[in-house]
């Protein structure tokens, strides 16, 4: 008989710690405010062992990956940083001693990139854990006093020792930190210079960070800062839904999917400011990992809106045969499509391009034009953005009904798509006027997207009509479902001319 493995499990972890000095004593926890009894110490003996790439990529990313045992949460842990000190766990049970478990490698491949993780360091702790309460017995933080010995693998020495304590928040806010630390440092410890055990038993040879501070664009800092803020978010948002996809989580698809259009439209509109090769280079990568992720996702919505058609039809033998017919097929180009997503997710190819990205990020291959004032220059830019939309515009009103204005309005939707995306880039710069050019944009974009899914579903159905096999009834059903997309395409016209003129984007001024 086989067992199901228990799930992973996720949770965020707010802690500090700090470095004890030799006459260190005992904290006075009553003179923290808000703490108003503790509990018992409690010991414990942990064992962990730490996990890595030969050339220690998530050391460099500050993320943890360890298998420890002892306490009460024994199993594999990662933990990746979600601010100064916090951090997401997602915790997975004990398994094999060498086996990563596979909902933690999936959170991890985008990182990783195809290199073998394996041990790099053996930590034993004896800790003593004591709970802070506050009024009415809430369990505000636990304060840990810890004795560490580490190794590492294949070492000449016979390890290093040392002693930290830890303030790890339960129910307290971050203020907590903060009233704690003058009782911390009146009992004789200091912040702890070390970011984590890890890096303190690897001292000196602990790698350093990799990528580069966040910029904040200013309004008189280089235009450059706001295409790099920009790409900077983006690039998070892709590793982090690159693991949902991994995972087959609800909507991390077309949130991978929108956050590469997103990169492809700031690219766009700022390429004057970079090399245009390095640029071309970066948008041919990122429009074919954006066909591929496609291909399910467009699968995806058009099962959910023809079935959905389907349910309003009387439930008959042919209603009944084209919903079967319509599964199948839809769903055997979903399935076949996300298989080909996940492993182009896992192809060199892709990895390269992450890793273009962010070198993209750390060392922007500018032009002489990035240096120019970010407020004036990110308008110019952006207004070209909205002057590409106007244009497309004119010609899609000059082009007569039929497939050739159905193709002048997809590019509407797409000029729109990316003149949302320009307007996000620059709110923090030109504030109500973007956020208005952002709302514009997005409502044209919507308009259009119902009017493309009509457009796509029509000839999907017209090609369930014509198989070979299926009756007179079954071609009548598929008909009536064309004729209503028809029908929804047209009002989603008009409902598009409605909003243009109601739309009107204007464009940034100084």
């Amino acid at each position: 008989m086989t067992t199901t493995p228990a799930p992973a499990t996720e949770s965020t972890e707010s802690e500090r710690k700090y470095q004890p000095g030799t006459t260190a004593r005992a904290p006075r926890f009553l003179d923290i405010p808000g703490v108003e009894h503790t509990g018992d110490p409690a010991e414990m003996l942990l064992e962990a062992v730490y996990f890595d790439t030969a050339d220690m990529e998530l050391a460099r990313r500050a993320i943890t990956l360890r298998r420890r045992t002892g306490g009460p949460d024994d199993g594999w842990h990662l933990k990746v940083p979600l601010g100064p000190d916090s951090r997401q766990e997602i915790h997975a049970p004990l398994g094999q001693p060498e086996e990563v478990p596979p909902r933690l490698l999936e959170g991890l491949a985008a990182f990783t990139r195809g290199r073998k993780l394996s041990p790099t360091a053996r930590l034993t702790t004896r800790r003593t854990t004591t709970r802070l309460y506050g009024p009415d017995g809430v369990h505000l933080a636990d304060f840990s006093d810890d004795h560490v010995h580490a190794a590492r693998p294949g070492a000449a020495d016979q390890g290093t020792h040392w002693r930290e304590w830890e303030v790890e928040l339960v129910h307290a806010t971050p203020e907590f930190f903060l009233a704690a630390e003058p009782v911390l440092a009146a009992a004789g410890a200091a912040p702890a210079s070390h970011s984590s055990k890890l890096a303190r038993a690897f001292g000196s040879e602990w790698p350093a960070a990799t990528g580069r501070p966040p910029v904040r664009p200013r309004r008189k800092g280089p235009v450059l800062d706001v295409a790099v803020a920009y790409v900077d978010a983006c690039i998070t948002e892709l590793l982090t839904h690159d693991a949902g996809v991994r995972r087959e989580e609800d909507e991390a698809l077309h949130d991978l999917r929108s956050t590469v259009r997103r990169i492809r439209s700031a690219l766009a509109i700022y390429r004057p400011l970079f090399k245009k090769k390095a640029v071309a280079g970066l948008q041919d990568e990122l429009r074919w990992i954006g066909r591929v992720l496609g291909k399910p996702r467009d699968a995806e919505v058009m099962r959910t809106r023809i079935l959905e058609d389907l349910s309003g039809l009387a439930d008959d033998p042919p209603a009944v045969a084209a919903r079967r017919l319509v599964e199948q097929e839809l769903g055997a180009r979903y399935d076949a499509g996300y298989r080909r997503a996940l492993a182009a997710l896992d192809s060199p190819r892709y990895f390269r391009l992450l890793n273009a990205l962010e070198a993209f990020r750390d060392h922007p291959p500018a032009t002489g034009k990035a240096g120019r004032k970010a407020r004036k220059g990110s308008r110019k830019l952006v207004n070209k953005a909205l002057a590409r939309l106007d244009k497309s515009q004119r010609k899609a009103r000059k082009t007569s009904a039929g497939p050739r204005q159905d193709k002048a309005l997809h590019q509407v939707r797409k000029d729109a798509k990316r003149l949302r995306h320009g307007a996000e880039t620059v709110t923090a710069l030109h504030g109500k006027a973007a956020r208005r050019l952002r709302k514009s944009g997005h409502r044209i974009q919507k308009v259009l997207g119902d009017h493309q899914d009509a457009v796509i579903a029509r000839g999907l159905l017209a090609g369930f009509a014509a198989a070979p096999d299926l009756g007179e009834t079954g071609r009548a059903v598929y008909g009536q479902l064309a004729r209503q997309e028809e029908k929804t395409a047209e009002q989603a016209r008009a409902a598009y001319r409605k909003a243009r003129k109601k739309a009107r984007p204007r464009s940034l001024k100084l």
